[in-house]
């Protein structure tokens, strides 16, 4: 298989610092947050703007790569799924997707809503949620 290398494009500012206090889900209680963009991508974000609906990728850098195999949401009550079939950060390449709304713009930084990740997690990219395309 051939190798590639991912760079972070920036990091994420949250008050949450703790992975078993994070929501699972952003729509489950996450707090406002700030993507922090490097200088280097700053054409890149310029047209983003309040009210815009993004899925941002992570690195979830604190996860476990060596699972492949989880109950979902830890609920031991539930039988066990591979993760390619699961919402879990913890799998080979553990890529967050996170669908946020952008609530504000200051120069580099973004303020959102409904971002789960924790605070320093590297962001690898962004993109715009497109409308309905059938």
């Amino acid at each position: 298989m051939t190798n590639f290398k991912l760079r972070p494009v920036g990091r994420v500012e949250s008050t949450l610092v703790d992975l078993e206090q994070a929501p699972r889900q952003g729509d489950e209680g996450a707090p406002t947050a700030w993507l922090v963009f490097d200088k280097g991508v700053a054409d890149a974000m310029r047209d983003l703007h309040e009210g815009d609906d993004l899925l941002v990728l992570t690195w979830l850098d604190r996860a476990d790569r060596g699972i492949q195999v989880v109950h979902p949401r830890g609920d031991q009550t539930r039988a066990q799924q591979g993760v390619f079939s699961t919402r879990s950060p913890h799998r080979p390449n553990p890529i967050g997707l996170h669908r946020v709304r952008v609530l504000e713009v200051e120069g580099l930084r973004v303020r959102v809503s409904d971002l789960e990740a924790i605070h320093g997690t590297p962001i690898v990219d962004v993109k715009p949620v497109l409308g309905d395309t059938r």
